[in-house]
């Protein structure tokens, strides 16, 4: 299979490496000419326009890695080719255009998956593996810190939802198998933070999922203390039992007694890529697909709602 990799930006040329290693490269869109000076010798396609590289090029799927706000125009001119989408977060920022996007694909039966990376980092996923097991039993609760200094220039008006925290949120998800039900939250720009106008650093924010159980999420990206991975440090806590992740440490907490999980074999440690590419060859939904990740977004969308109204907010999931 081949992919057309749209965005050459500082994230686009992580990708561009991955599938310029793997022989699954045809060519490389990126409106801003000076980015092809990334590429060196190498021989692929360079095209400015997208529309161009369509028309040109033959291949199996889109690599869309370009600003949030390109997402949609790109993934409907893939869409209008039939081709199948790999998009980076978010699909939009957009709530409502996201829902019209994941509507087209789903409507035309066309693969498109959102590179939710975090859910498939090691730790997380034998701590799932575990949770599965019912090593703890039920689980009752849950509580994220997530601290990290993170000043980076962006296009746009920085949220640490839309950059960071969706990650998260989409992991209270994967851990629980449940959806959200409603939220309350505060998004603010903390005293000696970096001063920009909008900008949203620090979040927290109390979530009711499915079930009856609840997330409590603490994060923020101007923290000068100690920092915590970017995946955060986790309190899983369960009928039986807890749970911790602690600088991507497990610690299973039974009877007063704690165990450290340093065995992680047996757990599917592919990376978004494997699993896209899998995915197309199995003709099944991808676990991120964009179905499945409208659900994370509308835990970000009802959060952001809860901060602007001041009031709990009930979470409506997506049913496509």
């Amino acid at each position: 299979m081949k992919a057309i990799l749209v965005g050459l930006g500082s994230a686009g040329f992580s990708w561009y490496k991955r599938l310029r290693d793997q022989g699954l490269l045809a060519a490389v869109v990126e409106v801003d000419i000076t980015m092809k000076e990334k590429m060196g010798d190498d021989p692929f396609p360079f095209y400015t326009s997208l529309e161009e590289a369509l028309q040109n090029e033959q291949a199996d799927f889109l690599v869309n890695v370009t600003s949030p706000m390109r997402h949609t125009v790109v993934n409907h001119a893939a869409f209008d080719r039939k081709l199948a989408v790999l998009c980076e977060k978010p699909i939009s920022f957009d709530y409502e255009e996201s829902i019209e996007i994941v509507t087209r694909a789903t409507e035309e039966k066309l693969p498109f998956m959102i590179a939710e990376n975090y859910r498939r980092m090691p730790c997380i996923r034998k701590t799932k593996q575990l949770l599965d097991e019912g090593v703890i039993g039920r689980i009752s609760s849950i509580e994220i810190q997530f601290y990290r200094y993170h000043h980076v220039e962006r296009r746009y008006t920085v949220s640490i939802l839309d950059d960071i925290g969706v990650h998260h949120l989409d992991m209270i998800r994967y851990f629980t198998g449940r959806e959200g039900k409603s939220v309350q939250s505060k998004l603010y720009n903390p005293i000696g933070a970096w001063q920009e106008e909008g900008a949203l650093i620090n979040a927290y924010a109390f979530i009711e999922m499915e079930g009856g159980i609840t997330a409590v999420y603490n994060a923020s990206i101007s923290a000068r203390g100690t920092e915590t991975p970017w995946s955060g440090n986790w309190r899983i806590e369960g009928t039986e039992g807890a749970i911790e992740i602690v600088d991507k440490q497990i610690r299973l907490i039974r009877d007063g007694k704690v165990e450290v999980v340093d065995d992680i074999s047996g757990v599917d440690e592919t990376d978004t890529l494997a699993e896209f590419l899998a995915s197309l060859i199995e003709g099944r939904e991808a676990e991120t697909s964009g179905r499945d990740y409208l659900k994370t977004q509308a835990l970000v969308h009802y959060t952001k709602l809860a901060n602007a109204s001041g009031r709990t907010m009930s979470i409506e999931v997506p049913t496509l």
